[in-house]
């Protein structure tokens, strides 16, 4: 079975989409269509723009989605049997399994951004990514530190998990983390706490957004983040999109499930292969490409 996942923010890079506008009549339509939703040439940024320009919090979300989305939407043997997408790129899934339109789902993503924007400007924070212990190891760590907000945040693979909090907590957890035998505890790049309770104000905004928006029946199951279970149920995806925000990406049970339920191809869909390298982590003897 065919299995289609979906990356999320980071796999940006300058000159993403340029060929796929270039080469297909149908993707500079969509391109097209999404300067116009957006209100600004978010393509003239992903073409020509440098790695700074990409990495504003309105660009790059939107971005990674219109790379996925148009490349799924233009490449005609694209018939999966269940997706899945990591954080952000659970909506470009949604998008690929006909939950939601390419217009409502590009104006989630871009609220989703501008939400999330907001709430990393009104309490800093930040994330680390912990490399060569148990997940259960990490999850008692951040546990111990009481006067701090420390969570597990990203279940990338076996050994590699992402822990999101405050600037304080991620430090005094990282310490902790080298002295548990860690191999590195690598502090992010990044503007706050994603997957923590620092975004629980930018889920309150998104959820009025995904509760107005129409949902469609989908045409496989989507595996999403939150709970690693497959959904076809339109109240159930919405309910999951929403907790997604607070909440753990939990990608390597998301995987292992969609293995369970049969699938034995994953092909990536979107800029770059960091999904393939983490399912392989995983999973050694699936087939993994990328569309």
């Amino acid at each position: 079975m065919k299995a289609y996942v979906f990356p999320g923010q980071g796999a940006q890079f300058a000159g993403m989409g340029k060929d796929l506008y270039e080469r297909s009549a149908k993707a500079q339509k969509l391109f097209d269509e999404a300067n116009k939703i957006l209100g600004f040439e978010i393509t003239k940024i992903m073409f020509e723009g440098n790695d700074e320009d990409l990495k504003q919090t309105k660009v790059t979300q939107p971005a990674i989605f219109l790379h996925s989305v148009i490349l799924a939407l233009t490449t005609e043997d694209i018939k999966p049997d269940m997706v899945a997408g990591h954080s952000l790129g659970e909506f470009s899934a949604l998008v690929a399994n006909g939950a939601l339109s390419f217009e409502d789902g590009l104006k989630l993503v871009y609220k989703r951004a501008l939400a999330m924007q907001k709430a990393c400007e009104k309490a800093p924070s930040t994330m680390a990514a912990i490399l060569g212990l148990e997940d259960s190891k990490v999850e008692e760590i951040c546990a111990s530190i009481k006067e701090e907000i420390v969570v597990a945040a990203n279940y990338n693979c076996p050994g590699q998990l992402v822990i999101s909090g405050s600037i304080k907590g991620i430090e005094l957890a990282c310490a902790k983390m080298k002295e548990a035998g860690a191999k590195r505890a690598l502090p992010l790049s990044v503007s706050g706490a994603f997957h923590s309770p620092f975004m629980e104000p930018a889920r309150i905004e998104l959820a009025e957004a995904i509760q107005s928006t129409t949902f469609n029946r989908p045409v496989c199951p989507v595996f999403q983040n939150v709970n690693a279970a497959p959904s076809v149920e339109t109240d159930e995806i919405k309910k999951n999109l929403i907790a997604q925000l607070t909440a753990p990406v939990l990608w390597t049970q998301s995987v292992q499930n969609m293995i369970n339920h049969g699938a034995t191809q994953f092909y990536e869909c979107g800029p770059g292969k960091v999904l393939q390298g983490l399912i392989k982590k995983i999973h050694a003897s699936v087939e993994t490409s990328s569309v």
